[in-house]
């Protein structure tokens, strides 16, 4: 049964059962390039009492750098080594667990994030935000583009510049059983500005559908997310919390790991009713109406 947070002592019971605090961003942190209210305070307040806090991302636009001048932006504190979204993941599963041979490169349907991790742990790749793929297919590329032996594996992720070209490239790559078929995360929305688009499980599905595999999935809720944060920080994952706002990555993700609890805010994906859901797949251990709550009622 999750405890929806309301009184002062319910608060001070939370806040106290926890050493560690996991963030999710978007939808918890901020909307858009909004920062929600009170989320500061609650971070400060978090910092003050000693916590440590570590921030979990699907988003795979925004390297590691990237995610620290954002939040920074919004008066966050935070060191690049708490900060772990599904491009550093990625990179790291493909340098660590995949052992990409170096004279295979890596097919990057996905945009500048994933690139800088990559680049960062060493793996070349090609594809990502080269300008040339954003254009429509001719007649040449469909009598050129094939199989290509140097591509060990095709990684995707959120794509703004997605094009059948790329599609195109990428499916020609998967036709060999060899190459790798990865996928930073698999949400169907991202929340923004007060509604939804399009993520990056829905720029991804056109290939899964296409080829028919089924690719290995490197962000929440999947084991390879916390063997990329565990591999950065310890911490005694019962003393854990995890706070976000999706029920089907983020406290799944909480569930899978192991950690003492799960915190759902209601500032972004899910909404409370699905918590009560006859068939709710999971439900939260806590949820509250904003992170920004916490500040002011603690």
């Amino acid at each position: 049964m999750a405890i929806k947070l309301e009184k002062p002592d319910q608060y001070k019971e939370f806040l106290d059962k926890f050493d560690v605090f996991l963030f999710d961003c978007d939808g918890v942190l901020w909307s858009g390039n909004e920062p929600l209210p009170g989320v500061k305070d609650t971070m400060e307040l978090l910092r003050s009492s000693g916590k440590q806090i570590i921030f979990v991302s699907n988003n795979s636009t925004k390297s590691r750098e990237d995610y620290m001048k954002k939040i920074n932006a919004h008066e966050i504190e935070a060191k690049l080594e708490e900060i772990y979204p599904s491009a550093y993941s990625s990179a790291i599963y493909v340098k660590k667990v995949l052992k990409l041979p170096e004279d295979k490169k890596v097919f990057i349907l996905g945009e500048g994030g994933i690139e800088s991790e990559l680049d960062r742990v060493g793996v070349k790749h090609t594809g990502g935000t080269d300008a040339s793929l954003r254009r429509a297919v001719n007649s040449d590329d469909l009598n050129t583009i094939r199989p290509d032996p140097s591509i060990g594996a095709v990684l995707c992720g959120m794509d703004r510049h997605v094009t059948y070209l790329k599609y195109c490239m990428a499916y020609q790559y998967l036709q060999d059983p060899n190459c790798a078929f990865l996928l930073t995360n698999q949400d169907s929305t991202f929340p923004t500005n007060g509604t939804f688009f399009p993520g990056s499980g829905s720029i991804s599905y056109p290939l899964i559908f296409s080829t028919g595999r089924t690719p290995k999935i490197l962000g929440k809720p999947y084991d390879e997310m916390m063997e990329a944060i565990v591999a950065g920080v310890n911490f005694d994952r019962k003393k854990a919390c995890f706070v976000g706002d999706r029920l089907n990555t983020d406290i799944q993700f909480a569930k899978n790991s192991g950690l003492g609890g799960s915190l759902l805010v209601l500032t972004g994906v899910s909404q409370e009713s699905e918590i009560y859901e006859k068939d709710a797949p999971v439900v939260p251990d806590y949820y509250i109406n904003s992170l920004g709550d916490l500040a002011k009622k603690a």
